[in-house]
């Protein structure tokens, strides 16, 4: 995917989620310096555009344009595809890094709040611009994922069509987390030979904004041992750029190195069922 040592990702672009603040937009930042066209997508309007001029000051790139994308909004979701679409430019990189830990809810969509944040938002937006993708190969597909896929036992169909359950909701995030590792898989599986790549990754246990709405007192213990956005967002801008990847696709990364996922995060079978549920879902 590289062109040249200086400036590796100059001539290609590039669209990030969640990119106003924490891993995101340490990433974006970085994508930037890189000489990526990049495009961040926010949920806040006002925040993208403020976290744009922060990454074009840092970064000494003028080409970073911000769109506002709430991905527990279907609606808003098809717009921001559309929005971007219609600027007609190809698409390298896709990295799906927005998320949320410890929140409860039901999104506007009608699902649990981790899983239709963390996988239903970006599973409409990476369908809805996927053409565009294949068209604009050799591409990747970044999905920030967690090695907290390890800590659940599987995905309940009809909990995540609920409002959350748990009082932490560090249960439903793990199940979105399993999510996002079958999804890049699959989606791997479903494009090889296409010139598109996938890669899931843990960024490590990472101190931001993710964790601002656990309960007070889980936060701060919690937080103890994390590391920096900084060194959290290494692996995905390792997955975004490495030339030794590009022949990879649909594995799982940690510390910039492929690892295993969980026993469960290689089911294929669900993978594939969590793939057809959530297609029927987009268009129920």
């Amino acid at each position: 995917m590289a062109l040249n040592s200086e400036k590796p990702l100059s001539g290609r672009v590039a669209l990030i989620t969640g990119a106003n603040t924490g891993i995101g937009l340490v990433t974006a930042r970085e994508l930037a310096r890189q000489g990526a066209r990049l495009f961040i997508a926010c949920r806040s309007g006002a925040h993208a555009q403020a976290a744009a001029e922060q990454i074009r000051a840092a970064s000494g790139n003028a080409q970073v344009e911000a769109l506002a994308l709430d991905l527990g909004d279907f609606a808003s979701v098809r717009q921001c595809a559309q929005i971007f679409l219609a600027r007609d430019l190809p698409l390298h990189l896709l990295v799906n890094n927005a998320g949320l830990a410890g929140t409860r809810g039901l999104t506007a969509s009608g699902f649990e709040l981790a899983f239709g944040v963390n996988h239903m938002g970006h599973f409409l937006l990476t369908d809805l611009l996927l053409d565009r993708i294949k068209a604009s190969a050799p591409a990747r597909i970044v999905t920030v994922a967690s090695r907290a896929h390890t800590r659940t036992s599987g995905i309940d169909w009809d909990a995540v069509r609920k409002p959350t359950r748990t009082r932490t909701a560090i249960e439903e995030y793990a199940v979105s987390k399993l999510a996002n590792v079958w999804f890049s898989a699959e989606l791997g599986r479903r494009l090889a030979g296409s010139g598109v790549t996938t890669y899931a990754l843990h960024p490590g246990v990472v101190a931001s904004d993710i964790w601002r709405s656990l309960p007070w007192p889980i936060r701060p213990l919690f937080k103890l041992r994390m590391i920096s956005t900084e060194k959290g967002a290494l692996t995905t801008l390792y997955c975004g750029s490495a030339l030794e990847l590009a022949s990879e696709s649909g594995l799982y990364y940690d510390h910039c190195r492929q690892r295993m996922p969980s026993s469960l995060g290689q089911d294929k079978l669900l993978a594939a069922e969590l793939w057809r549920r959530s297609a029927a879902w987009l268009t129920a």
